[in-house]
């Protein structure tokens, strides 16, 4: 997998396994419209990589994401002057819409999505971590939704956020901007593993790619696919398709493979 050169952004490829990190520590790696952007075209990438194991997303230095970088969005918009004097509102729309095309590029990767969560996770760092398959989180660090405290809406990952941990719980949060820790980020199903320290935190990460590994990687992608495009159907639409993914699953060359391993006492060729 080539991965393209980029600025805000952190990339590599190993064994089946892309790790990208969020890379502006000192804005405790909040996104920018430069970082978006990069991030959108690293998930296409993903995306179409058959032979992709894991994605594995965390912060540099310590940081997860504190959300979208309110400056320089507001550089942007200086920038972008010409489009906001002829309509304000359908100019900063568009640019919130992209936010959620990431959040829900990332969701559609084929491969299952590792959150490796540490220090800040703000508002669009909650969206991401939602977007995942598996967040891991190190219990100091420290969430919230502070979208409402600025004036403003957490609107691109509203739905994320509820599809994650439920009507009940995104509406406290997302009305009363509260603070939380990685204790309560498991609570409440946002995270599903707690760390006390980043030791633990990276054990953790390495135990959850060799779990990974024993399961057969487009077995996987279609699981991924059936869970994600159950929401929200009639329950018998549903089951009809699953009988035909199962079907074609059954047919494989995974399931073929699987099942010799498992007669002949042996790993699979994808766990080897």
């Amino acid at each position: 997998m080539k991965l393209a050169p980029t600025e805000t952004l952190l990339c590599t490829h190993d064994a089946g396994v892309l790790r990208v990190t969020l890379n502006r520590p000192d804005r405790r790696n909040a996104l920018s419209p430069r970082m978006i952007d990069e991030l959108l075209a690293v998930f296409a990438q993903a995306s179409s990589e058959t032979a992709l194991r894991a994605l594995v997303l965390r912060g540099a230095a310590g940081s997860f994401c504190a959300g979208a970088d309110v400056k320089e969005m507001a550089s942007t918009n200086a920038q972008n002057a010409a489009a906001i004097a002829t309509d304000p509102k359908q100019a900063i729309a568009r640019g919130n819409r992209r936010f959620g095309e990431l959040v829900s590029s990332l969701q559609q990767i084929s491969a299952p999505v590792i959150a490796v969560v540490e220090g800040s996770v703000m508002g669009g760092g909650i969206g991401l971590v939602c977007a995942s398959d598996i967040a891991i989180a190190l219990q100091s660090s420290r969430f919230g939704l502070p979208e409402t405290g600025l004036g403003l809406i957490p609107a691109q990952i509203a739905p994320f956020v509820v599809q994650r941990i439920g009507l009940t719980q995104a509406r406290r949060l997302m009305l009363t901007g509260a603070r939380f820790d990685g204790s309560e980020a498991a609570r409440i199903g946002l995270v599903h593993e707690v760390c006390a320290d980043v030791a633990a935190l990276e054990a953790a990460v390495e135990n959850t790619l060799t779990q990974l590994r024993r399961c057969a990687p487009q077995a996987n992608a279609a699981t991924k696919r059936l869970v994600l495009g159950s929401l929200g159907r009639p329950l018998p639409e549903v089951l009809d398709e699953a009988a035909q993914v199962f079907a074609a699953a059954s047919v494989s060359e995974e399931a073929r493979e699987g099942t010799l391993a498992f007669v002949q006492k042996r790993a699979p060729s994808w766990a080897q």
